[in-house]
């Protein structure tokens, strides 16, 4: 039986069917917060660059590389402490030039079968190896990684995420399944495609397996799925991406370009219409929504209502915009809230939304509690390795817990990275 929790969350109307393509004047870069990238600059701030172009590379590990989202000028590149990337804007000039890769080397390598070295270098070149999540840890893999299992995420089950089949037309069906095919050639593994209950949206394929998952959250997160089907182990990686992004390995495979746009949904209580663009990665969120809010303060979060992030550019995995209204906090009186900073927190009480939150597939508050007094042990035999913050995200809207479960979990995957 299908386990999980439907999220109800406000939004003016049902998303359109067909997205509309949205080139926003500026696109601006927001990597998760746990990708510490130590900038090496390719581009100088003032050059103009076609979209596609390599812009900056981390300085540890060469194999992680940032491309322009637009074509424009790189107006804006600010470093923090240690040369962490803190701010990236390009802003759009010219005629959308796009820059060309050279692709014959993988592809003749994917063509032979006879290994991926070259496929592996134009993935790096291009950035898109910055797209794959290898599990443990949650980070980009490294440059020579082979991983045990790849899954493929064709679904989304939080609240206003828009449909990933939309990101599939019948020009992409080609590009997906040669990406397929090339994600096939990194892993001697199973290649899981996790989609809804519709018909196939890939070709089958000798490794490739179809899994079906269910409407309710977070039955579409790659964590749930990997947990059930092929559990990520210290001395086992299991990679993730997503269905849009294997499209763009297709894409520049077969034709040497990285995609212009990528679907985003753009919805919740704070707009008076939701849309569903195609807009570029690292669009401008307030030339977004700010046309289609309703009147009044709002929050615009990157992401959704349970793991998004206020920012002013569209989040490095993000695929929808959620546009929240701002409530002001009620005044407390100063005697209760001072009882309030010296109490002890408050205690999660043990209830069937806790074990639907995390799909019915493990021991809830056994997870919840090694987590929350460190027992790392305790935490890798309930399989905390196969997660990420995200896979909590509902654990946490639920609870209301303080300090928080997904942070909680980065905590413990931190130790235990650091322990290995």
């Amino acid at each position: 039986m299908e386990r999980g929790l439907f999220v109800r969350v406000a939004s003016p109307q049902p998303l359109p069917g067909t997205p509309e393509t949205v080139i926003t004047a500026e696109a601006g870069v927001n990597l998760p917060p746990w990708m510490e990238f130590r900038v090496e600059r390719l581009v100088e701030v003032g050059s103009r660059v076609a979209q596609g172009t390599p812009i900056l590379r981390d300085r540890r590990r060469p194999e992680c590389l940032i491309t322009a989202p637009i074509s424009g000028r790189l107006s804006e590149l600010e470093t923090g402490a240690g040369r962490r990337l803190t701010s990236l804007i390009v802003q759009a000039e010219g005629s959308g030039e796009r820059h060309q890769y050279d692709a014959k080397l993988a592809l003749g390598e994917l063509e032979g079968g006879n290994g991926s070295t070259a496929l592996r270098q134009l993935l790096q070149s291009s950035g898109l190896w910055m797209r794959l999540r290898s599990r443990p840890f949650g980070k980009v893999p490294e440059a020579l990684a082979a991983p045990a299992a790849i899954f493929v995420m064709a679904v989304d089950t939080r609240p206003l995420a828009p449909d990933p089949r939309h990101a599939i037309g019948e020009d992409n069906i080609a590009r997906l399944n040669f990406g397929l095919r090339a994600l096939s050639s990194l892993c001697d593994g199973p290649l899981f495609f996790c989609q809804d209950q519709g018909p196939d949206i890939p070709d089958a394929h000798g490794r490739l397996k179809i899994v079906r998952t269910g409407e309710l959250h977070p039955q579409g997160l790659a964590g749930l799925q990997i947990h059930r089907l092929f559990p990520a182990r210290l001395a086992r990686q299991v990679w993730d991406i997503s269905i849009e992004d294997v499209v763009a390995i297709g894409q520049l495979l077969s034709e040497g370009r990285l995609p212009e746009t990528q679907v985003v949904s753009v919805a919740g209580p704070g707009l008076r219409e939701a849309r569903l663009v195609r807009c570029p990665p690292g669009a401008d969120l307030r030339e977004l929504c700010y046309a289609f809010m309703s009147p009044g303060p709002r929050i615009i979060l990157s992401g959704s209502v349970l793991d998004g992030r206020e920012l002013r550019w569209l989040g490095f995995h993000d695929r929808q915009v959620t546009v929240l209204e701002r409530r002001e906090p009620t005044p407390r009186h100063w005697l209760e809230s001072a009882l309030r900073r010296a109490s002890r927190p408050e205690p999660v009480i043990a209830t069937a939304a806790v074990e639907q939150a995390l799909g019915g597939a493990m021991p809830g508050m056994a997870l919840l509690r090694a987590l929350s007094v460190g027992d790392d042990e305790a935490a890798i035999d309930l399989d905390v390795l196969s997660l990420v913050e995200e896979d909590l995200a509902l654990v946490d809207y639920v609870t209301a817990a303080s300090p928080r479960f997904s942070d909680l979990l980065r905590a413990a995957l931190n130790r235990i990275e650091a322990n290995t």
